[in-house]
């Protein structure tokens, strides 16, 4: 079959040029990209971005410029190998391409819409997250001549925090060398810093193997840093810790408890075998990937339970010891440099081992961008710091939600239909060693799961109570011995000291139940002037409560919407958007508006006044730090209407506000939402489901482009009215609530000219700020309210985003067939 590295191989002869000829890996959950500079017959600039297995590339030919005003022409070149990225040397002379390269900025690219949409049509919006390079770009494909074989696109830099003038900054100019240069600079202003290819570490202590090392363990941090640029990122593994002890010819793989499970995992233990170090002590996190590249903790657990584990990776963060001596004194920077070193000289190793990828930037940003890939969270490095055993502040982390290890003290017996057990009662120890009761779970499990765990637990039965406090236990309990440890993730914390929103992980075998307590975070240094957002941006009042009922603040506020930004913005981008603001609070008065008025807000823009001309200019937010800056304006709800600014005047959506009445209970609202999601469908129609972050639910349905307002929004009447002739029992087709009482209105008001409804990833200004958030229709039986999720237990939620409306674009398609049907049906029923 065909490749789309035809064209790549068949200009090259990889016999005489140092070029890869294919190969490379994805790294999880990861899109890569790299900018290498190539001094060919001119020089140039070429840019590559991972998608569908290759590198798609451009070449630049004066650079990326992080002027927004700078349009740089990219003219598009064949597809590379994902090899390709690691390339540095000379391509010899003669032939295609001759010339020196070298990887000139490297790290992760974000999609910011559908990747392969956006490149079919010729348009990639995305985040950079490079050494050198950050914040949002654009790739915009030109029309070009005819037959032109490579077809040219602009490369433009969006105005972010990221973009500077170009006589503020050149960035070619400024830094011209490659990273691999600037890291080695980097490390010889350290002290003690070895060469980056140094094998024998010769400024180390030297000292014998240890037979056993203690790990170094992260704080966990409510915020990031000050000065974030002393500091590295990893993505946080969902996985296994594992150090590795290699001497000589014997290898072992130690648990962070201290159990050898080199047996257990037989084909790592062989890779490592053909590392090129005579002795060392490695650390990482083994993990089993999904059919997506991600670290899937459910496979990592059914690995070891029997199904194999030769599909194993490990993930290598640190080399606190090699070939006789010890490195644990020396700077982070140096370590890495010495880990890359030795995997560099060992090809044996295979795809099993990897080497865990560092970043460099913004943590707010990156952590952002962390948990719209699903992962956990992000571990910071201090670079200057040493290897120290136990927890140390020189390395945090930081979760995309609240997730931890619980021991488990008892269970409940199963209720109707379940199996096997109904929850956990879940322990942690106090300061006085004492196993403390910290709630119940209950859900996260399967059949196979809850057999496999009922069996487990049922030998371990005790007639003694573990836990220090059984008063507070309200459950007809089963006790058990305290051994076994489950990890659970959750909302937060109650004033009680319980879970709230608790699911199960898995059982955790690599950590002794007596040393697991309760995870309490570490507020790191803020900056010395006024209180700040994660960005930088300057927040006034920041410790002003939004709401009494949670504690939040203004500074929550902010920070919530800087970290959601990479998720909300696709909800929120180029819609004429509404601001709902509230100065004193989300109990005192709330102001609606629509215009920027006199006060300019950085990352807001205003639209043209042809969009509306009888009114003042319309608004619509452009960016991350526009969202950021409209919050620390006191806005907590953002407002969308049902079309885009490039065609005002056609609907791309309608939207279905279910607004219950006095005496609905919610089971009700559940179930009208399944009865408009069946009429619509009836109809051809796709609806898309959220919670309104009040008390009812949001169907929102994508159309084609090809009414007007009035006509969509009859059509969306006429829907309600037909909903409330069938089912007059639950539905209306009147607003009011003595019209609604007892029932429920279906809002189809928002979809006139000028209405708004509140945008997914909103938090609402009213008591517990609750956060409308996109649900699979799978999802609406675990859903306990319009409020399920507030802004202090949203995080958790990152991870899956707006994976639960895939398929919104491709289901939009003329409402013209439907308008026929509703008639049609209509008619057959009287109406």
């Amino acid at each position: 079959m065909p490749s789309s590295l035809d064209k790549y191989q068949a200009k090259r002869n990889f016999a005489k040029t140092p070029e890869p000829a294919d190969g490379g890996e994805s790294v999880a959950g990861q899109l890569q990209f790299v900018i290498q500079k190539h001094w060919a017959s001119h020089l140039h600039y070429d840019l590559r971005l991972e998608l569908d297995g290759v590198m798609k590339s451009w070449a630049v030919p004066k650079g990326p410029s992080l002027d927004p005003s700078h349009k740089r022409m990219a003219v598009q070149v064949e597809d590379h190998p994902i090899s390709y990225n690691s390339f540095e040397g000379q391509i010899p002379a003669g032939h295609y391409g001759a010339g020196k390269v070298i990887v000139w900025d490297k790290g992760l690219w974000l999609p910011l819409d559908d990747p392969e949409e956006g490149y079919r049509k010729g348009k990639l919006h995305f985040a950079l997250q490079g050494q050198k390079l950050g914040g949002r770009w654009t790739l915009v494909r030109m029309k070009g001549k005819e037959g032109e074989r490579q077809p040219p696109w602009l490369l433009i830099k969006e105005a972010d925090d990221f973009a500077r003038k170009e006589h503020e900054l050149d960035i070619v100019t400024a830094r011209p060398d490659s990273v691999a240069s600037e890291q080695r600079a980097h490390a010889a202003k350290t002290p003690a810093a070895p060469a980056a290819k140094r094998s024998k570490h010769s400024t180390a202590k030297a000292t014998p193997l240890p037979t056993t090392m203690a790990p170094q363990l992260a704080v966990l941090a409510d915020a990031p840093p000050q000065n974030a640029e002393d500091w590295a990122w990893e993505l946080k593994l969902d996985g296994y810790r594992m150090a590795a002890r290699k001497n000589g010819r014997q290898l072992q793989l130690w648990t962070r408890n201290g159990k050898d499970w080199t047996a257990k995992m037989p084909a790592l233990a062989a890779a490592l075998q053909h590392l090129q170090l005579k002795d060392a002590w490695l650390d990482g996190e083994v993990v089993a990937l999904n059919d997506q590249g991600l670290p899937d903790f459910q496979r990592l657990q059914n690995a070891f339970d029997g199904e194999g584990t030769t599909d194993l990776v490990y993930y290598l963060f640190d080399l606190p010891f090699a070939d006789g001596h010890d490195l644990r004194g020396q700077p982070w920077l140096a370590r890495r440099e010495a880990l890359q070193a030795a995997l560099d000289a060992s090809p044996g190793l295979g795809d099993s081992v990897r080497l865990s990828e560092a970043f460099a930037g913004d943590p707010a940003q990156l952590l952002a961008s962390a948990c719209a890939l699903g992962m956990e969270g992000l571990v910071g490095k201090r670079k200057d710091a040493a290897y120290h055993a136990g927890r140390t502040a020189d390395w945090i982390k930081l979760k995309c939600g609240q997730r931890q290890e619980f021991v488990i003290g008892g269970y409940t017996r199963p209720k109707g239909t379940r199996t096997g057990l109904g929850s956990l009662l879940l322990g942690v120890h106090g300061s006085d060693g004492q196993l403390v009761y910290a709630g119940n779970v209950g859900t996260g499990f399967n059949e196979a799961s809850l057999r496999a765990l009922t069996a487990q637990l049922q030998k371990m039965r005790t007639k003694a109570c573990p836990f220090a406090d059984p008063e507070r236990i309200d459950y007809e309990a089963l006790w058990v011995k305290p051994q076994l440890v489950a990890e659970v993730a959750f909302a937060g914390w109650t004033g009680q000291g319980r879970l709230r929103h608790a699911v199960f992980q898995g059982l955790r075998e690599d950590k002794p139940a007596n040393q697991i307590t309760r995870e309490r975070s570490t507020t790191m240094p803020v900056r010395k002037k006024t209180p700040s957002s994660t960005v930088g941006i300057e927040v006034s009042h920041a410790d002003r409560i939004m709401d009494k009922s949670t504690g939040v603040t203004k500074l929550d506020v902010v920070r919530y919407y800087e970290q959601v930004a990479p998720l909300m913005m696709e909800h929120l981008q180029d819609r004429p958007t509404s601001l709902v603001r509230t100065p004193d609070g989300v109990g005192g008065e709330h102001f609606f508006q629509k215009h920027l008025q006199a006060r300019a807000m950085a990352g807001i823009v205003q639209l043209p006044q042809s969009l509306d001309p009888e009114h003042p200019p319309l608004l619509a937010i452009a960016g991350a730090e526009g969202l950021a800056q409209a919050a620390q304006f006191n806005v907590v709800e953002f407002h969308t209407w049902n079309a885009k600014r490039d065609k005002i005047l056609r609907p791309d959506r309608m939207t279905f506000d279910l607004d219950p009445g006095e005496g609905v209970a919610w089971p009700a609202v559940q179930e009208a939402a399944e009865l408009v999601r069946v009429l619509l469908q009836e109809l051809g129609l796709e609806p898309f489901l959220k919670t309104s972050g009040g008390k009812g639910l949001h169907l929102v349905v994508p159309i084609q482009r090809r009414h007007d307002w009035d006509t969509v929004k009859g059509f969306s009447k006429a829907i309600v009215q037909h909903l409330a002739a069938t089912v007059p029992q639950r539905f209306v087709a009147k607003s009011g609530p003595q019209n609604r009482k007892g029932k429920i209105f279906v809002d189809y008001l928002r979809n006139g000219w000028g209405a708004t409804t509140v945008s997914a990833w909103s938090v609402r200004a009213r008591p517990g700020m609750g956060v409308s958030v996109p649900i699979g229709w799978s999802e609406l039986g675990q859903v306990s309210g319009g409020a399920h999720w507030g802004i202090q237990s949203i995080e958790a939620r990152f991870r899956k985003g707006n994976a639960p409306w895939d398929g919104y674009a491709k289901a939009a398609v003329s409402i013209t067939a439907a308008m026929k049907r509703l008639g049609d049906a209509g008619q057959a029923s009287g109406d």
